[in-house]
C-alpha cells in the first residue's frame, strides 16, 4: 500500500480522543511517525500507542496541557529528540466553554484563549527552528469561525477566527520558506464533545448531507493537506462541514 507521509514526523496537539486520535491514527496509517499530546486521557493516550504499534507503525504519547506555553515547547523538544526531525505540525488541542457574555467568567476566556489561540502559536513558534522546505502546519479551527450558529459561543467563535486570521498571515511569513500553513474548519462531527443523540438529531436537519460527519473523514482532510498533493495550498482554511454552512 502506498505510504505518502513515509519518512516523515508528526506531532498532533490533543491527539488521545475524538478528531484528534483519529488523526494521529490516519497520519500513522499513511506512513508518518506520530507524536501527540494529551492533557487528561492518558488510558486513552496509551491505548491509541498501542494500537498503533500493534500495525507496525510509529506513535509516542507525551502528557502536555496546551494551555501552558512551557508544556507546548517541551512537547515539540520530545517528539524530535524521539524521532529525530520534525515535519508535519498539527494544532489540534482546544477546548468548549460554553457562556453568554453577561456571566461569563474571565478565567474561562483566558483558559480558552490560553489553549485554543496562544497554545497554537506557541506550537508553532518551537516547531519552526526544525521544519524546513515542504513542511506542514495545520491547525483545528471550526465552522464557527464563519457562523456561530448557537448561543453561548461567541468566545468560542472568537478564538477560532483568531485561528483563520493567523493562518493568512503566517503563510504569507512561511511561504519564502516552503513551509505551509492552512486550518480546516469541521462542522458538527459525531465525537465525545457531541455525542447526545438529541443534539445530533437537531443538527442532522441543518446539514444538505442529512447527517454529522466522522471523525476519519475530518482526519482524511488533514492527511491531504500533510501530504504531497497539497503543496499548491497555504493560507486557506477549508470548510469540511456537510453543507452546514451551505
Amino acid at each position: 500500500m502506498s505510504k505518502p507521509l513515509a519518512g516523515k514526523v508528526a506531532l498532533v496537539t490533543g491527539g488521545s480522543r475524538g478528531i484528534g486520535a483519529a488523526i494521529v491514527t490516519r497520519l500513522a496509517h499513511d506512513g508518518a511517525a506520530v507524536a501527540f499530546t494529551y492533557a487528561t486521557s492518558a488510558d486513552k493516550a496509551n491505548s491509541l500507542v498501542s494500537g498503533i504499534e500493534s500495525r507496525a507503525a510509529q506513535a509516542f504519547a507525551i502528557e502536555a496541557d496546551s494551555a501552558h506555553p512551557e508544556a507546548v515547547k517541551k512537547a515539540v523538544a520530545q517528539t524530535v529528540s524521539r524521532f529525530g526531525r520534525l515535519d508535519i505540525l498539527v494544532n489540534n488541542a482546544g477546548i468548549l466553554i460554553r457562556g453568554s457574555v453577561d456571566q461569563y467568567d474571565l478565567a474561562d476566556f483566558d483558559r480558552m484563549v490560553a489553549v485554543n489561540v496562544r497554545g497554537v502559536f506557541v506550537g508553532i513558534q518551537a516547531a519552526l527552528p526544525h521544519l524546513g522546505p515542504g513542511s506542514r502546519i495545520i491547525t483545528t479551527g471550526s465552522v464557527v469561525a464563519d457562523r456561530s450558529g448557537f448561543p453561548g459561543a461567541a468566545v468560542y467563535s472568537m478564538t477560532k477566527g483568531a485561528v483563520a486570521s493567523m493562518t493568512r498571515g503566517l503563510a504569507r511569513d512561511l511561504g519564502p520558506r516552503g513551509i505551509t500553513v492552512n486550518a480546516i474548519q469541521p462542522g458538527p462531527t459525531d465525537t465525545d464533545i457531541n455525542d447526545d443523540e438529541s443534539t445530533r438529531a437537531m443538527l442532522r436537519p441543518l446539514m444538505a448531507l442529512g447527517r454529522t460527519g466522522k471523525d476519519t473523514e475530518i482526519a482524511s482532510l488533514v492527511a491531504y493537506l500533510a501530504g504531497p498533493g497539497s503543496s499548491f495550498i497555504t493560507g486557506a482554511a477549508l470548510t469540511i462541514d456537510g453543507g452546514y454552512l451551505a
